[in-house]
């Protein structure tokens, strides 16, 4: 998919729409209705509001603190230039984070080398991640937490981009299927099936470790 599908499909979840609809409660959408009709301090604490997510997601993707704020500026920039066309058909951060997604996909494209997504990025509870694991054993048994979250950020690293991004949304940010097939722009299955075959590559790379 071409960088102008990509900002068409970004415009297209964001209206049109009636204003405000079923995510009318949502304050971060009432915020950029609120810039819409000409407050520009609602943009301003939008920026404040979400600044954080965007950071995190971004960096949990890439793996890469000196892109991140590339990332974060050109996507609030969007934002941005949209407002006048914006109606929200989801939860503003839905929106935004697929701006953010469809930005990492791009710059993760760029880079010839991919660079394994850092300890740091992920936090420090990642012995606890829910995919199943088939010996029966939970990891944090076998071996170190820090050894266990080190080796399973190298992997994560290590998958295909929408696999990756798939794991980052469900794991570390918490959505839902339906909310990150709405941020991928693809549908609840495909999301089961990134998922399913993300852990599935997982696995394979820690088994390793495991048996050790």
């Amino acid at each position: 998919m071409s960088l102008r599908d990509k900002q068409s499909d970004e415009s297209a979840l964001a209206g049109p729409g009636l204003a405000g609809g079923r995510y009318a409660l949502d304050e971060d959408v009432q915020l950029m209705l609120r810039f819409q009709a000409g407050d520009a301090a609602a943009f301003d604490e939008l920026v404040e509001r979400n600044l954080a997510g965007v950071h995190g997601l971004a960096y949990k993707f890439l793996g890469d603190a000196t892109l991140v704020e590339d990332v974060a500026q050109e996507a609030f920039l969007r934002v941005f230039r949209n407002a006048k066309t914006y109606q929200p058909r989801a939860k503003f951060t839905t929106w935004l984070y697929r701006i953010v997604a469809n930005l990492c996909f791009n710059v993760s494209r760029s880079h010839k080398r991919r660079k394994a997504v850092s300890l740091e990025a992920l936090g420090h509870d990642d012995a606890s991640l829910d995919w199943p694991d088939h010996r029966g054993e939970p990891p944090a048994e076998r071996f170190d937490r820090a050894e266990l979250a080190q080796h399973v950020a190298r992997a994560i690293g290590e998958l295909p981009d929408q696999q990756r991004m798939a794991i980052v949304l469900h794991q570390y940010e918490h959505n839902s299927y339906a909310e990150i097939a709405q941020t991928m722009g693809t549908t609840a299955p495909a999301v089961k099936s990134l998922l399913s075959r993300g852990r599935a590559k997982l696995r394979d790379r820690l088994a390793k470790y495991m048996s050790e």
